[in-house]
Order: structure tokens, then C-alpha cells, then sequence
């Protein structure tokens, strides 16, 4: 096991920049995620860790070993690709051996730990199939047991649940987790899906364009973003955001008044008739129901006149655009009257609004992010 560092790492294409300014030290031991959309650069930095990619410039180092120079084959990392890769003449009990086999491991070692492998990954009952004769679920543990019979130093993971459907996935990643506390192995992991990012990183590292946005541990990340693109990226559903121009100690969110509190208004310093966006999560969003009219939220939320009127200091009135039951509760995606402002309200199971109900929301305005919609900085 060893700690990886990369200190100002560039990859150019041609013209094209695909990684710069990349430098983040992994100690030993650690799960890192690296997450972002696609085209950021991620699995750049994986291959170039890896060393199927070559930086154009920086250092890259493997426990206390320089890298940059030195073949794959030689780095001792072992890597999962989001493709399987498996031989399909081989057995199950071939494949997570193959490597062993390649370095002339002696035969009895790699029985030994092929055995071990495969009863920590289930696979144990499965030694004479060929791949063919598996499911999407038990092929991805098997590209994975042949990683970890090698005992390498860090493990690499471009995106290696993505082929699977969405119950697996759930369980192969829950598998993951507890394979990573019992091995304790480097790893670096990478993914465009946030939820596999916040279960499964001890650090994440956010990317964007090619740069490092932020790095932190998941609910750092969520709680306290560095900027836009973070706090929409990270979260589901994603942060709402609604542009909005400061105006008398209020902010006007097309056409309705958001008047700062004390608190807020201490932290911020903030310029008359100029342009902010405004980012608050849908759990800190809540629906307005008179106590009188709660039971019949049950089936329907209550309809309100088609006015801004009503709204006070931290509500909004908005309508009711689509209705997404989910089980346990009720995702509500609804517009800001006379704009393309969508919002995304959670809210529970018995809550069951229709398309053209008008809402009034309630905000929860200490939990309110500002933004610089030039920049997308982070202001509160």
C-alpha cells in the first residue's frame, strides 16, 4: 500500500488542455473519488496515474517513488475499467489468476489467493464458469477480484458500476465500501454519479473543465460548496438556483420580494440593483398549508389566487409544473410564475399536489447560498 501525490500535472492533446494544475496528495489507505460531468478530466488523471497516459508536465508520485517515467507494468497498481475486460476462454478461477500468472507467482499462491478472493467477493461457487455463463454483477466482481489478487499498491476504478442496472449497482457499491475496510488498499475511484461519490469517498475531489473545483469529504462538500458549479453538481435532487437583483434590503426573485435576514445581511456585502443568483436546497424548502387545511394536503395542496401578493419575507408563490411520486416522498418541480425558474421541493409521500396548483413556499433563509452569476463564486 503507498500514498499517491500529484503535484501540478498537466495532459495537453494538440491545442487541447485536458487536466491542469492538478495536485492533491492520497494517503495510504484512503478511498478518493473523483467526480465530475464528462469531459472534466477524470479519467485522464486515472490513466495518467496508472500510466497509460503520459503527463506533459509535473510530478506523479507512488509511495515515495517518482513515477513519471516508469512503465505501467512497473507502477503496481492494479486497474478496473468500466469494462469488464475479461478473458471469455478463461474461467472465472483463470481470469482473477491471470495476473499472478503473467508475474510467475508459483502455482500453490495462486490457488491460495484466487480461493480467498473469490469467497470475499462470493464468487467461490462460480470458479468454473466461463464469463459468458455470468451476470453483468458477477462479471464486474470478478474484473474486481483479479484486481485485488494482486495485492497491489493503489487500487484505480474508472466508472466500473456504470453498465449495471440500478439494484446491483446498490449492492456492488455497498460491496465495495466493505471490501475497502477489510483490504484497506489505496483507491481512487472515478464517477459522474454524485450518489457514488457521497456513500463511497472518504475525500472527494470535484473537477470541472480540467481543474479541481474543490476537495473535502462528502458532507463538507454538500454543506459548505466553494461555488456553483459544486453546489448544483453535488446533491440530489440538485440545489435550486434563482437569479435575482438586490434591491432595498430585499432580494426581487422575479418579481417577489426576499427580504435578507439580520444574520445574512451582517455576512454579506452586497451592492444596490446588481445581480445575484441564489442557491437553497429543496429539503430547506417547505410548502405553506394553513393548520386547518393539513389533512387535505393528503390529496391535494392548497390552491392559491394567482398573486405575488401573499408572499411575505421569505415565501414564494410558484406553480405546480410536474409531480414525482418516489415511494417515500414527492418530488415537485415547480415554476416561478412569468419566468423559466424551475424549483425542486421534497416534501412527503401524503403530500400530492397537481400540475396548476400554485404553492406558497416557505424558505429557510439561514440556509441560503449566494453566488456571483458572473463567476460562479461562492459570496455566502
Amino acid at each position: 500500500m503507498a500514498n499517491v501525490r500529484l503535484e501540478d500535472i498537466k495532459r495537453r492533446f494538440n491545442n487541447v488542455t485536458a487536466i491542469e494544475d492538478i495536485t492533491f496528495e492520497i494517503p495510504d489507505g484512503e478511498f478518493w473519488v473523483l467526480v465530475g460531468p464528462s469531459g472534466c478530466g477524470k479519467s485522464t488523471i486515472l490513466r495518467t496515474i496508472a500510466g497509460l497516459e503520459t503527463a506533459t508536465s509535473g510530478k506523479l508520485y507512488i509511495g515515495d517513488r517518482l513515477v513519471n517515467n516508469i512503465p505501467a507494468r512497473q507502477r503496481d497498481v492494479a486497474m478496473v475499467f468500466q469494462n469488464y475486460a475479461l478473458y471469455p476462454h478463461m474461467s472465472v478461477a483463470e481470469n482473477i489468476g491471470f495476473g499472478l500468472q503473467m508475474r510467475k507467482v508459483d502455482r500453490k499462491i495462486i490457488q491460495e489467493r484466487v480461493m480467498n478472493v473469490a469467497r470475499s467477493l462470493s464468487l467461490d461457487h462460480l470458479l468454473d464458469r466461463k464469463p459468458k455463463q455470468l451476470s453483468g454483477g458477477q462479471q464486474q466482481r470478478v474484473a474486481l477480484g483479479r484486481a485485488i489478487a494482486r495485492e497491489p499498491q493503489v487500487f484505480l476504478l474508472d466508472e466500473p458500476l456504470s453498465n449495471l442496472d440500478a439494484q446491483l449497482r446498490d449492492d456492488t457499491r455497498a460491496e465495495l465500501k466493505q471490501l475497502h475496510q477489510e483490504l484497506g488498499i489505496t483507491t481512487i475511484y472515478v464517477t459522474h454519479d454524485q450518489v457514488e461519490a457521497m456513500t463511497l469517498a472518504d475525500k472527494i475531489v470535484v473537477l470541472n473543465r480540467g481543474r479541481i473545483q474543490q476537495i473535502g469529504d462528502p458532507q463538507t462538500i454538500y454543506a459548505s460548496p466553494s461555488n456553483q458549479m459544486v453546489a448544483t453538481f453535488l446533491g440530489s435532487p440538485p440545489m435550486n438556483i434563482l437569479p435575482a437583483i438586490y434591491e432595498n434590503n430585499a432580494f426581487d426573485v422575479s418579481g417577489q420580494l426576499l427580504t435578507i435576514p439580520a444574520v445574512v445581511k451582517e455576512k454579506l456585502q452586497l451592492r444596490q440593483g446588481h445581480s445575484y443568483d441564489l442557491g437553497i436546497r429543496p429539503e430547506h424548502i417547505f410548502i405553506n398549508v394553513d393548520a386547518s387545511l393539513r389533512d387535505a394536503t393528503r390529496t391535494a395542496c392548497r390552491r392559491l389566487p394567482p398573486t405575488s401578493q401573499e408572499a411575505n419575507e421569505s415565501q414564494l408563490i410558484v406553480e405546480v409544473k410536474v409531480v414525482e411520486p418516489l415511494g417515500r416522498e414527492t418530488l415537485i418541480r415547480a415554476g416561478l410564475p412569468g419566468s423559466a425558474v424551475v424549483l425542486n421541493i421534497q416534501v412527503g409521500a401524503d403530500v400530492r399536489p397537481r400540475p396548476g396548483d400554485r404553492l406558497s413556499l416557505e424558505l429557510d433563509l439561514n440556509q441560503l447560498f449566494v453566488f456571483d452569476p458572473k463567476t460562479g463564486g461562492r459570496i455566502l
